[in-house]
């Protein structure tokens, strides 16, 4: 069994579009921690935000700046999702690279 809907089909028309319930949760998982991942750069926005990947935010900073301290404001839970086990870690260096 599948779940159908209507939408924009492979040949650019609109159709009935078939999927099953895994796809629907890892949109939702997605979409909830865009959503997270929006609310922590809102957090962060007095600091120099360069980018951000996917999971990842990217900030050009003094080398003073306490990473733990980043990392305290990125923990915070959004109040929407009050009672949301939220934790971050991060790494400082020179250049990007992928952790």
């Amino acid at each position: 069994e599948s779940v159908t809907y209507e939408g924009v089909g492979a040949t650019k028309k609109w159709d009935r579009l078939e999927s099953y319930g895994p796809k629907f949760v890892e949109n939702i998982v997605q979409a909830i921690s865009r959503d997270i991942l929006m609310h922590a750069i809102k957090t962060l926005s007095s600091y120099s935000i360069v980018a951000h990947v996917h999971d990842e935010v990217i900030i050009e900073v003094d080398p003073s700046m306490s990473l733990d301290r980043v990392c305290q404001q990125m923990s915070r839970v959004p109040p929407w999702a009050k009672g949301l086990l939220l934790d971050t870690d991060g790494y400082e260096c020179e250049f990007y690279r992928k952790d």
